[in-house]
Order: C-alpha cells, then structure tokens, then sequence
C-alpha cells in the first residue's frame, strides 16, 4: 500500500512539473512519456486513482488538473506556540487548495483580487503589498471593508452607513474620512487579505 501510494504521489509531482512549465494538462501521448510507461493503459490506470483521490478530472477525453493539485498546502492543525501536531502526523495531514479555501468555488467569477498600495488601512491589518481578495456584487454592512470609487479615485475604506449617507472610514487616524461628492461605485467587499513575508 505504501509503494502504492509513493508512486501515486511521483505522478502528481510529474503533473505539476509539467503544469509549471506548459501551464496546461498533458495528453495521454504525452503521460505515456512523462510517466516513463509503455502504454495508454498504464496512464488511464493512474488517472483513474488520481480522479477517485480528487486530483484530476476526465471530461469528454479530455484531463483537467483540479485545485488539489495545483495549489495544495497541508493543514496540520492550529497553534497557540509552537508545534500543533506530532510527526507522526504529517503523513495524513489534508492537502488544502488556497483557492477553493479563499474563493468558493460555485461562485469564483464573482472575486478578483488587488495588490495594496497606501498605509490606510493598516489598523485593520491590511498593509502595503498585501493581496486583498474582492467579492464584487455583493451588499456591504455596517464596517465591512470595500473598495469604492470615490468621485472617480478608488480606494480601500470601511462602509459606514450614517444620517448623512455613506461614509467611507480609514483605519488609520493620519487619514479622514470620505463622503463621495458627485459619485459613489462600491466595486466589492473585501473578504481575504494575503500576505507573503
């Protein structure tokens, strides 16, 4: 079962590779080559172990590459400092895709994402070079963070309903609030921040 699993887990490396490079699926013709196997056959036996295992999906002949292969990242638990789990306990950890776990994914051409510039936000925990991951289309709360056209300048502010009508808060007490003159667009809610260290 072991050298089963191994094997499996070579030819997803294969396919990622392969994805890295070409930035699309191999053909049959070409996993025959990848995999280093004599056959078709051979190739439709594993794609067929990598369907039921989640990784890719057969359509009409044609292999898509799912999520679980293109972006996964082990969940090993949650930590309060230090360590959250045992060695032995990375060989079952799951394999999660940053996409499917940011964006769901029924509803993916509803989020785009924006690269943070500016400090304004900061005390909401959105820093300059942030990622923050928008859903368009979609009613804003009371302080739920957008981005808004402001009589044509975007930018990234709290909603704030009041008397008045909306106002758009920083998270940073260098900045002032602003209240659209002539328009107001909300592009979004912010639902994800993303941050490389």
């Amino acid at each position: 079962m072991a050298l089963r699993r191994i094997n499996i887990m070579e030819r997803v490396q294969d396919l990622r590779k392969f994805w890295a490079q070409e930035h699309r699926a191999p053909t049959f013709e070409e996993m025959v080559k990848l995999f280093h196997y004599k056959s078709k056959n051979s190739v439709s036996q594993v794609i067929g172990k990598l369907e039921r295992l989640g990784y890719v999906k057969r359509t009409e002949g044609r292999l898509s590459l799912l999520p679980k292969l293109l972006a996964p990242v082990r969940q090993l638990g949650s930590v309060v400092a230090g360590f959250p789990v045992e060695e032995d306990q990375l060989a079952d950890a799951p394999a999660i895709s940053l996409d499917e776990y940011l964006v769901p994914a029924t509803r993916q051409d509803r989020y785009y994402m924006l690269s943070v510039r500016g400090d304004s936000m900061k005390d909401a925990g959105i820093l300059e070079g942030d990622l923050v991951i928008v859903e368009r289309e979609a009613q804003p709360k009371d302080h739920d963070v957008v981005v808004a056209c402001v009589d044509g300048e975007w930018t990234l502010k709290y909603y704030v309903p009041d008397q008045a009508g909306i106002r758009l808060e920083p998270a940073n007490p260098k900045y002032k609030f602003l209240r659209a003159k002539r328009s107001l667009i909300i592009g979004g809610i912010v639902r994800s921040v993303v941050r490389k260290y």
